[in-house]
């Protein structure tokens, strides 16, 4: 029997894990008088922003507010923001890099599109391949396998050169009919020589060392925890980590809350 490709859920909007009690964020052309509301952060330009409407709000188009998020948000923070916006077919990375460069925050935004890949699926998802690709793990992302012609799975992470797929398991895998699912590709992963290697939140957050010394395993490098200092600086920078959302609410005037 042939399997046809996993389903998956249409594209949403992915957020990081910000502070509580987030300022309202107003893009607002210099032309017009300056905007001073209680609990607000204005940010003026000489050139007005583009303008959408969702249910009869007027919102900054994705491209300004990618840019205005670059100015305070850490790269782990935006490579998920740019990820699902590239995902969603909101901007490209050509749009984004033609206009990061004239922003403040560009080196924080250019930084992130180096680390961005519009076929990730989750926030966590888009962690895991960060974590591997700063390691020095080269992967690809969302590979699809077939054995004797017929399709196996869809993985998050494949290890470029080895038999190994990595990929994050959220908590809908623990939901019955997805697992009676998982269990039928994990027959076929195993049918056709592949290693799969499933790693939660926890994992990403408290172990990242375990996932890459496994993945030098698979790929036939020796590991060493030096390995592990450009991620460990990305993460203690981000609002995933208690530190990161920490600052971020210092830097935004709001109260520090959820950074425990």
């Amino acid at each position: 029997m042939l399997h046809p490709p996993e389903r998956r859920d249409r594209a949403r909007v992915v957020l990081p894990e910000l502070p509580e009690c987030l300022p309202v964020w107003i893009a607002q052309s210099k032309a017009h008088n300056h905007t001073r509301r209680r609990g607000a952060r204005v940010f003026r330009s000489s050139i007005a922003p583009e303008v959408e409407t969702v249910a009869g709000v007027r919102l900054a188009a994705p491209l300004d507010t990618l840019l205005a998020c670059a100015r305070d948000l850490a790269v782990l923070d935006l490579v998920v923001l740019v990820d699902s916006a590239l995902q969603l077919g909101a901007v490209t990375l050509e749009e984004l890099r033609a206009v990061s460069r004239r922003r403040r925050g560009a080196g924080r935004l250019l930084r992130a599109l180096q680390l961005a890949d519009g076929r990730s699926e989750s926030a966590w998802e888009s962690l895991l391949r960060v974590l591997h690709a700063v390691s020095g793990i080269a992967v690809e992302s969302q590979r699809e396998f077939r054995h004797g012609g017929v399709f196996v799975a869809r993985a998050d992470l494949w290890l470029i050169g080895t038999m190994t797929i990595h990929e994050y398991d959220g908590a809908e895998h623990r939901k019955r009919r997805r697992q009676q699912q998982d269990l039928r590709r994990d027959r076929r992963i195993i049918a056709a020589g592949l290693v799969r290697r499933g790693y939660v939140k926890d994992d990403i957050e408290s172990r990242p060392e375990e996932i890459i010394r496994e993945a030098c395993v698979a790929v036939g490098r020796p590991f060493d925890l030096t390995l592990m200092r450009p991620w460990l600086g990305l993460w203690h920078d981000s609002s995933y980590s208690p530190l990161g959302r920490l600052r971020l609410a210092e830097r935004l005037a709001v109260p520090g809350r959820g950074g425990g």
